[in-house]
């Protein structure tokens, strides 16, 4: 898409029909500007998948234009992608708030890596550039340094809300509402808002009810206490910290990623007592009533540290019959039965297990529900809206909610990844599209894996794989030995030998009819034999394995 003069551009590269890989780019004529580049962790179907990331074609098309990336915080979903990105796009400058700094060049020093132009923003930036103003918009969520950003356009203001909720007795700062009335008043053109939370109805609770009860948990029970929840929500671990101290209970820290955001806590003043947190051998000689175990694993990631407690794998920790385990989270979609099989293997240990629900808020999500989705609607009194951060039916109910707050229907636009959005003198209306899609991290590769390989893997992982090996004379054009059968995930040879034995008898049918009729070609061999094993073996067993042909070419006299 070639962008159009004195038309201002908004497409999103991931964010839009699921939950992730966030990545808004706006454009106006020859400078661009980014926000986000997040990651998306995979659904169960993608096998061997690491990470879902942007498919960033237009980014690299325009690689001259692009001024800025803007990071609204630290999640992976929002920051999770940029060790990918700066390695295929050249970013002339990273602007982000001071956590989100410090997580960044974290992920980075991992991979071996670094970005010499990493700016750290508060609310009192401003950052200009030819064609854009950017201010930054403090707001809660559930890691510190969150910020919604104003981008001013020479076709009015967007303001795009980054991860939001509105909490009036929030644990860090509050959301700084002026601002955003003042923004509103100034009048803004487009919003694109968060969704993730548009079909619950209501108020989110706030963090202060999740502190009472932990409190409430945590002075009435006399033994240990394991809590699992998420590393990245700052503020949890942070209350969490304050609640032991307050009963005087020392905690032992378990997980890699709950360790770097203890880490960042204290190096950033969030947590102040670093004498709370003691090691498991200091922990073996304090009474049980005097121990926190803080860990991760509140979502039953296999490897993580509570799964391993649960399995009694963990070479540090063992259940003791009145330890209390507490899951102060609610599970992501999906990861319910995960999270089941963990809670099933707790109880089998005869330990209690406390989880979040209706009756005692344990935990509380960081993203603003219907109710105060309306309230943002109301303060920034958008012209236009846009849902953002969300699945389809989330983007759809959020912009009925746009229309209960007086937005009119055609002035509402539920898009999709690469869905370009442009505003000019006319007003905003739907563009083109771009290339837009999910790109596949596996392991150090990325790119490499695609529908293709993700749709062998799944034949793989359901009907197994048949190799079958061929010693060919390729001068005589003669089969020396009789076909070699063996199979992978499909049956157990030695209780198969009737089924092997029919499968080597039509390979070796295959091959010398093609030998006798044809001339020899290496790949059109393999292709024959792929294309008449296929239906002969679902025939046989109503499976599909992958069918690999090994042909060794043995020159003989």
């Amino acid at each position: 898409m070639e962008s159009k003069s004195n038309v201002t551009s908004i497409v999103a590269l991931g964010g839009l029909g699921e939950v992730g890989k966030n990545m808004y780019v706006i454009t106006h004529d020859d400078e661009i500007i980014i926000i986000d580049a997040g990651v998306m962790f995979p659904e169960d179907e993608l096998l061997g998948v690491d990470y879902v990331i942007q498919d960033i074609t237009y980014l690299k098309e325009n690689e001259s234009k692009i001024k800025a990336l803007f990071i609204t915080h630290g999640h992976e979903d929002h920051i999770g992608g940029i060790s990918f990105l700066i390695q295929k796009v050249h970013i002339p400058v990273i602007y982000a708030s001071k956590i989100a700094t410090d997580l960044i060049n974290k992920k980075l020093a991992n991979k071996n890596m670094q970005f010499n132009n990493l700016e750290i923003i508060n609310q009192d930036s401003i950052i200009n550039f030819k064609h854009f103003k950017v201010e930054f918009v403090n707001t809660t969520h559930s890691i510190p340094d969150s910020y919604a950003l104003a981008v001013h356009t020479p076709n009015g203001i967007i303001f795009q809300t980054g991860d939001f909720k509105f909490d009036l007795t929030p644990i860090g700062p509050m959301a700084d509402i002026h601002k955003m009335a003042r923004l509103g008043d100034e009048g803004v053109k487009l919003l694109l808002s968060d969704s993730t939370n548009a079909l619950s109805e209501g108020f989110s609770k706030s963090e202060n009810s999740v502190d009472e009860t932990l409190n409430d948990i945590i002075s009435k029970h006399h033994g240990r206490i394991i809590i699992a929840t998420f590393a990245s929500n700052i503020y949890r671990v942070k209350h969490i910290v304050e609640t032991c101290r307050k009963n005087n209970r020392k905690i032992v820290v378990f997980g890699r990623s709950m360790e770097t955001s203890i880490d960042l806590a204290l190096n950033n003043g969030l947590i102040e007592d670093r004498t709370i947190f003691v090691d498991n051998n200091t922990a073996k000689n304090l009474k049980k009533n005097e121990v926190c175990i803080l860990c991760t694993g509140s979502q039953g990631e296999p490897l993580a540290a509570l799964s391993r407690i649960a399995n009694g794998t963990h070479k540090q920790i063992s259940l003791m019959p009145n330890d209390l385990v507490v899951f102060s989270s609610s599970p992501i979609p999906g990861n319910a039965a995960s999270i089941n099989k963990v809670i099933n293997k707790l109880y089998l240990k005869g330990v209690k297990v406390f989880t979040n629900s209706e009756f005692s808020d344990i935990h509380t999500s960081g993203h603003a529900k219907q109710e105060e989705l309306k309230w943002m609607l109301r303060i920034i009194k958008p012209e236009y809206f846009m849902p953002m951060h969300g699945e389809y039916r989330m983007l759809k109910k959020h912009a009925e909610l746009a229309v209960s707050c007086g937005i009119k229907e055609e002035n509402t636009f539920v898009l999709g990844n690469g869905d370009v959005l442009e505003i000019d003198n006319d007003g905003v209306h739907r563009g083109g599209t771009v290339q837009a899609g999910d790109v596949y991290v596996d392991g150090s590769r990325v790119g490499d894996v695609g529908s293709v390989v993700i749709k062998d893997r799944k034949l793989m992982s359901n009907d197994g794989i048949l190799v079958t090996i061929l010693n060919i004379n390729p001068l005589t054009r003669k089969l020396l030995i009789k076909p070699n059968v063996t199979t992978r995930g499909f049956i157990l040879v030695n209780e198969n030998l009737d089924l092997i034995n029919k499968i080597e008898h039509k390979v070796t049918d295959i091959v010398t009819k093609y030998l006798e009729t044809k001339p020899y070609n290496f790949i059109d061999l393999k292709n024959q034999i792929i294309l008449e094993l296929h239906p002969f073996i679902n025939q046989l067993t109503g499976r599909h394995p992958i069918v690999l042909p090994v042909i060794m070419e043995v020159k003989t006299n």
